[in-house]
């Protein structure tokens, strides 16, 4: 290095520098960029050069680092255990105190005998059974024979969702099992708690929580597809039941295999056909030891590197490693010595294995996409684990998802909302589908569960849809254009493959087959209503202006013929009642034709009929009523316009969107023909 280098080395290095000063002290000297430049130049320099020194040093020295560390993890360890004896001996005295204020010598016998930890495994069984007669509804518990108490707490359960707190529970774990029970309010007697969950310890999953003031001290208890968040005291009480949760649950599956062992047959087995190389026959000859060259310096180092590659996350390094070597031993025999090597690279497999499956989790950052996950994924499938892989992408991605649309943030207006929502939610979803195209493309194995994935994801989503939509009883014409949306952005997916339209239609049929039908009921109370105050008279808009805007609304809902029915000054030959009751009913259809699917045939058809029911009943009643026989021939006119041009209308627009013509629409109008006679004579519409 230079000896201008090394002045500002040795400047920078200095106990009393300061920034600031430096700074200011070199904006004043330097004549200009140039000079800013180069000494910025210097000082990236000696910063790669450090780096590149200290990246040595790492390498130089990895091993003392990773000796290191496992005397750190090992004093760790002991001072857990320190913490765990002395844990044991304040819940001794307390149990001591506890028995001599009480009464009760049997019920203080079974606490003393809970108190102690080195219990024989009937002392055990006792001692939950006592603490079981504290649980309402959890006498059965004992019925399974060697089921004895671990370890018990109290805990405060959190809401999932918003981090709330709920209820304060006691956890009882069992050598095969976990049971969580709640406070009672109002105990009655010994009784403290009352039954709320038993998980069978192969049902679950425990999952560190990060602490986040103020939450904190706590973790998480999975259970497909559910969860459940619990708050320990203080940190030391969370490790303790982390650690025993977890050496109970590696205790059980170990007693469960034995037993396995023990139960299988006695028969020859034909041996399984395996790819990996350290599974060969031990019938090998005493000379295969000098056949399988293992003093090569890169085997000789091998456990160390990959050890150096997780610590610094080199997971492709890592697997790289694990492949050579599989490739090296591909052809050579199980030895002794293969053996030996083969359990110090098993442990690094999975060690390697546990800190991609923890990149992988939803508890790390969701950000960066679905990319942000190919690294992991990519590694554990060359591992060998693709259904490993892609359960856990698809958690992950699915967490993301929930994670966006919770984030969104509700506005005033309903379809700006549903149009952030569809193009957070497609958006992501063809992300996620294109990334798990190009990660698990030679494992075709695994479309099946992203597919299953995508329509749970689906579900989500409407959800969230229907929550904003159908719950806030928009109107029809938003929910309309809502579903509208939805659809077309449903759409984009065929572009990879990927068609949910039948899923999404089929999620949201009854939301619309209620809105539907909510609607039509809201349209027949108001033709009811206007009904009931019809005076059967002309319509007159005193204005052009209003008259034309009304021809306009009419040539819009498809009556090309209203202008025969318009006079002279502004006077309609028609009723304000039927001329609201036509355009009501053509803009329920029209809204009905955008949210209609097959599924929605009958609903929309009826709710037409019942519709046009309520006009044409009304009509027919007035005309058998009325006396006089101008007001006769004025309400056989607006009977005239019903049947001839709107029910047409109806039939017409009916078909031109479904499809398919709808016979019942045609045979209501052919019963509902208007007879022409004498105006002094009965005349009838039905």
């Amino acid at each position: 290095m230079s000896e201008t280098g090394n002045r500002l080395r040795k400047l920078l290095e200095s106990p009393n520098f300061d920034p600031q000063n430096y700074v200011k002290q070199l904006s004043q000297q330097s004549d200009g960029d140039r000079d800013l430049q180069e000494h910025r130049q210097k000082i990236q320099n000696l910063a790669d050069e450090t780096a590149q020194n200290l990246k040595k040093n790492v390498y130089k020295n990895y091993r003392q680092f990773i000796e290191t560390a496992k005397e750190i993890s090992y004093l760790e360890s002991e001072m857990y255990q320190l913490s765990h004896i002395l844990t044991e001996q304040k819940s001794i005295m307390e149990s001591i105190t506890q028995a001599l204020l009480s009464t009760d010598k049997d019920e203080t016998s079974k606490e003393m005998q809970a108190a102690f930890p080195k219990e024989t495994e009937e002392l055990k069984q006792r001692t939950l059974t006592s603490l079981l007669e504290k649980v309402e509804g959890g006498k059965n518990i004992m019925d399974t024979p060697g089921r004895h108490l671990v370890y018990n707490g109290d805990l405060v359960e959190f809401d999932v969702d918003n981090m709330s707190p709920i209820q304060k529970v006691h956890a009882f774990l069992m050598n095969d099992c976990l049971l969580i029970a709640t406070w009672l309010p109002n105990r009655r007697g010994t009784v403290k708690y009352k039954y709320n969950a038993l998980y069978d310890l192969e049902s679950f999953a425990v999952v560190n929580v990060k602490d986040n003031p103020p939450m904190k001290d706590m973790f998480k208890i999975l259970m497909f597809p559910d969860s459940r968040i619990f708050q320990a005291e203080n940190s030391k009480i969370k490790k303790e039941w982390l650690e025993i949760l977890d050496e109970t649950k590696k205790n059980k599956v170990t007693k469960d295999r034995h037993e396995k062992e023990e139960e299988a047959p006695t028969s020859p087995v034909r041996p399984e056909v395996s790819t990996n190389p350290f599974e060969q026959d031990d019938d090998e000859p005493a000379d295969a030891e000098e056949c399988v060259d293992l003093s090569l310096e890169w085997i000789q180092e091998l456990p160390e590197d990959l050890d150096v590659c997780i610590a610094q996350r080199d997971f492709e390094g890592a697997v790289d490693l694990l492949d050579k070597l599989n490739e090296y031993l591909r052809d050579q025999p199980v030895t002794q010595r293969v053996k030996e090597l083969r359990a110090k690279v098993d442990e690094r497999v999975r060690q390697l294995t546990e800190v991609l499956v923890f990149e992988l989790s939803p508890d790390r950052s969701l950000r960066g996409g679905p990319k942000a996950t190919r690294r992991a994924v990519s590694q554990l499938i060359r591992l060998g684990q693709s259904t490993k892989a892609c359960e856990l992408f698809l958690k992950n991605r699915a967490a993301a998802v929930q994670t966006a649309i919770r984030q969104l943030r509700i506005e005033g207006a309903t379809l700006l909302y549903i149009h952030k929502l569809c193009n957070i939610f497609f958006t992501g979803l063809l992300e996620t589908a294109k990334e798990f195209e190009m990660d698990f493309a030679g494992n075709t194995g695994c479309y099946s569960a992203f597919v299953v994935w995508s329509k749970s994801a689906m579900r989500m989503f409407v959800d969230a849809f229907s929550k904003q939509v159908f719950d806030s009883k928009e109107s029809l014409s938003t929910a309309a254009e809502c579903v509208k949306v939805a659809k077309e952005h449903c759409q984009q997916l065929t572009e990879i493959g990927l068609d949910l339209t039948f899923t999404l239609q089929s999620l949201l049929v009854k939301d619309i087959r209620a809105a539907l039908q909510s609607y039509k009921d809201i349209i027949i109370e108001a033709t009811k209503h206007r009904n009931s105050e019809e005076m059967w008279r002309r319509m007159n808009l005193m204005t052009p202006e209003a008259l034309a805007k009304l021809k306009d609304e009419m040539r819009g809902c498809g009556m090309g013929s209203f202008e025969q029915y318009t006079g002279d000054d502004c006077w309609v030959n028609l009723s304000y009642t039927i001329v609201a009751f036509t355009k009501q009913m053509m803009s329920f259809l029209e809204e009905g034709l955008k949210l209609y699917f097959p599924e929605l045939h009958m609903v929309l058809l009826e709710s037409l009929r019942e519709i046009i029911l309520v006009a044409v009943q009304h009509v027919d009643y007035s005309l058998r009523c009325e006396q006089d026989p101008e007001k006769k021939a004025f309400i056989l006119q607006n009977a005239t316009f019903l049947h001839d041009t709107v029910l047409p209308v109806v039939e017409r627009r009916f078909e031109e969107g479904v499809g398919k013509p709808a016979k019942q629409l045609q045979d209501l109008r052919k019963s509902t023909r208007p007879v022409r006679i004498n105006p002094e004579s009965t005349t009838s519409v039905v």
